[in-house]
């Protein structure tokens, strides 16, 4: 897989509603997977989908304990993706709310 591919899978896996709620719950560490899906309000079974997509792209690291799994983000740099497109939606969404009022 070339340099492009690797990065729209890294940026395709980040896309998508819940596995960005995860994201956002992890901020603060390392989370057991019996945390997150209730902190997310989702099943454990579509929250361990999620999380196994992420662990095989990269995106976050797992770690058993005894029969509990846990799960953090693996490079923090992530938080920085995941914020920067909070910036430009709300930078989007204010530019669009002053074309509205303009009209």
């Amino acid at each position: 897989m070339d340099k492009n591919h690797f990065q729209a899978e890294i940026l395709k896996t980040l896309g998508q509603p819940t596995r960005l709620k995860i994201i956002d719950f992890l901020r603060n560490g390392e989370r057991c997977v019996c945390e997150i899906f209730p902190a997310i309000s989702e099943e454990q079974s579509n929250t361990s989908r999620h999380l196994n997509l992420m662990v095989s792209s990269g995106i976050l690291f797992r770690r058993k304990e005894g029969v509990k799994i846990f799960y953090a983000v693996k490079h923090h740099e992530i938080f920085e993706i995941v914020d920067l497109a909070a910036m430009i939606m709300t930078e989007e969404i204010t530019g669009r709310h002053k074309l509205l009022l303009a009209a």
